[in-house]
């Protein structure tokens, strides 16, 4: 008998039966060791505290998950393009394991329904939770079945229900590039502030993040966040990207004639 269905048959007999309904019919996972799974979905902003004082949440996971996924998109990659070279395929993993890209799949596979993260205390969008949630139960999967189960069910049930890779590769990621390219285009100086330390709020269970600003002459343009500099630096490029063309004081004319009038001692 397959495995999925004999522990299905189980089910009325388990506790958090609508958990394990939800492993077991919907992620088609059939779990030896349900508390990985549970640990998964807790974010730190829900974190236990065990009795010799450590605490634990889904950020371990989280964070092994992401090698894991890593080496997993990496492997599939060289084996289907054959003749493609590390920059092209650095570019399409990348993209496939990108913040919002795996965020956007944690939503589609109804993760946001089970996330146990404490109210009030968290500001980050359920995209993003759902992204972090994805990479640990990864994670878990990885300690519970080993590396080659892991594999298959990540090419073969995520990639072929949730991933359509021909989009994925045409969708734009580097906005930072992007943005470059249009400031040098138009003759304009560019700058992304980030300071080397991240932001740590009132409540530590929120997480620190990076914020990076964007200026162009010494307008600030956009803010961006994240927990990498690298992602907080996209996310503002990103924001000014969106801003740019809905402001009627940002055309390169424009701005040009502001940058010529400014003198050097208040350019960012």
């Amino acid at each position: 008998m397959h495995p999925i269905l004999t522990y299905y048959m189980k089910l009325p007999f388990v506790k958090n039966k609508e958990f394990h309904f939800f492993l077991c019919r919907h992620l088609h996972i059939a779990p030896r060791r349900i508390s990985l799974y549970e640990l998964a979905f807790r974010h730190r902003s829900a974190s236990l505290t065990l009795e010799d004082g450590s605490i634990v949440n889904n950020e371990r996971l989280e964070y092994l998950g992401d090698a894991v996924l890593d080496t997993i998109v990496a492997t599939y990659l060289f084996k289907k393009f054959p003749d493609k070279q590390e920059g092209f395929l650095t570019q399409v993993r990348s993209k496939l394991v990108q913040r919002s890209q795996l965020g956007q799949l944690g939503l589609e596979m109804g993760l946001d329904k089970f996330i146990t993260k404490q109210l009030g205390h968290n500001t980050l969008p359920m995209k993003h939770l759902c992204g972090d949630a994805f990479e640990a139960l990864i994670g878990a999967l990885y300690l519970d079945r080993g590396y080659r189960k892991t594999e298959h069910y990540v090419i073969g049930f995520i990639f072929k229900r949730y991933v359509q890779l021909d989009v994925v590769m045409q969708t734009e990621t580097d906005f930072k590039s992007r943005l470059i390219e249009w400031t040098q285009k138009n003759r304009l100086k560019l700058t992304i502030d980030i300071p080397d330390a991240p932001h740590r709020p009132n409540d530590k269970r929120s997480g620190s993040v990076f914020v990076a600003t964007v200026y162009i002459g010494d307008m600030e343009v956009a803010k961006g966040t994240g927990h990498s500099k690298k992602t907080a630096e996209q996310h503002a490029a990103e924001n000014a990207l969106h801003a740019i063309p809905t402001m009627p004081d940002f055309s390169p004319e424009a701005l040009e004639h502001y940058l010529d009038r400014m003198t050097p001692s208040t350019t960012h």
